[in-house]
């Protein structure tokens, strides 16, 4: 039986117009599902019986099954969803003052192999469906109580109003997927997000960034983590492939497109490893030509980690020179470390295919591409 949560717009309008029905229906459906978080046929009220009766009958609006669900202290929530055969990706919700950030995933793991993230200690094992993707906006809009209902003006403040695509995996990596989902996070007809307040965050896939540019432009972030070709192969290993000269052209290329003017460059901070003035220094070389913003984050520990977190005196001191060369640079505070739901400590749960998580075992973790969800930025 298909899931309708697997078609945007588009793919919708198709599926009706081979069964003889008008293209507004798939708008209709869409309010429904997506703006009213509705999964009952016989609910949707303007919809004729018959037709009613006949999705029924061939198709299902099936989201994700929570498997536990974990508040912290701090008011960030995460969810850890069922995607079947035993595998599951987490979800995190961050509640703040003036807005609220969900941070949804794209993978089960991630085949990417960055050094420093929780995910990779997992393997990798399948790209998630757009159904699964969206599913996790879909299910955190009904948990949060922040569907609409039909006949009320839904013009006011959003209980989820970012949507950042930086949870487990490589968005990029799925691309097909994630453009649709995107498509459906943008559509009025769905959630009517505006682009500049969706994210998509990527370690570098350079023709995928270039496709992304012309398809659905949203928000980009790069997750930068090394001023100098030596180390970034070292720490996110798709550097070998398409190194910092390319990835820096490729963000130009974007800003073509974007709907923001400038680019996130996220920067995990690793004690004595990329932290020191000369980095700082050698960061601002780098993206000289690239109009951006950087997001510095402390490294977030977890369990098979040999990388330390920077004092805050460092931290503050590699902000500062940053923000001496009239450069953006902001600190993440860590948020739900309490539950695992940090930058960086997102796992799930994964039947790895690539075998990586048994080689890795009592090793250090060589495992997949920073995992960095939004969160509140404290600026100097």
């Amino acid at each position: 039986m298909v899931n309708l949560l697997d078609f945007d717009v588009e793919g919708l309008t198709a599926w009706f117009a081979e069964r003889g029905e008008k293209p507004f229906r798939a708008h209709q459906l869409s309010r429904w599902m997506h703006r009213f978080g509705v999964d009952d046929f016989g609910q949707m009220t303007d919809v004729a019986k018959t037709l009613r009766a006949r999705l029924a009958a061939e198709a299902e609006i099936r989201g994700p099954q929570p498997l536990r669900d974990s508040i912290a202290a701090d008011g960030t929530r995460k969810w850890l969803l069922d995607v079947g055969n035993g595998n599951a990706v987490e979800t995190v919700f961050i509640p703040e003052a003036n807005r609220g950030t969900l941070c949804i995933s794209s993978q089960v793991g991630c085949a990417l192999e960055c050094s420093f993230c929780s995910t990779g200690k997992q393997g990798f094992n399948r790209n998630l469906s757009t159904a699964e993707i969206i599913g996790q906006l879909w299910h955190a809009n009904r948990v949060l109580g922040a569907v609409k209902q039909p006949g009320v003006d839904d013009s006011g403040e959003r209980v989820i109003s970012n949507v950042v695509l930086m949870g487990m995996g490589e968005p990029l990596a799925n691309l097909d997927n994630v453009s649709a989902a995107l498509r459906l996070m943008l559509d009025d007809h769905a959630y009517g997000l505006s682009r500049r307040r969706v994210t998509v965050s990527t370690a570098g896939l350079v023709p995928a960034i270039d496709r992304l540019r012309d398809s659905v432009p949203v928000a980009l972030a790069v997750s930068l983590h090394a001023p100098n070709n030596a180390l970034r192969d070292e720490l996110v290993p798709i550097n070998r492939k398409y190194p910092l000269a390319e990835l820096m052209a490729a963000c130009r290329r974007y800003l073509e497109k974007a709907p923001r003017d400038f680019i996130t460059f996220e920067y995990v901070l690793l004690a004595g490893i990329n932290d020191s003035d000369a980095d700082a220094h050698a960061l601002l070389q780098l993206t000289r030509t690239v109009p951006c913003k950087f997001n510095l984050i402390p490294f977030n520990p977890f369990p098979g980690s040999d990388y330390r977190r920077p004092s805050a005196e460092r931290v503050r001191r590699f902000q500062e020179i940053l923000m001496n060369a009239d450069v953006v640079a902001t600190v993440r505070k860590t948020r739900g470390d309490g539950i695992d739901a940090a930058c960086g400590q997102l796992a799930g749960q994964v039947q790895d295919r690539t075998r990586r998580s048994a080689k890795s075992a009592g090793a250090p973790l060589s495992g997949t591409r920073t995992i960095i969800p939004i969160a509140q930025e404290v600026h100097a």
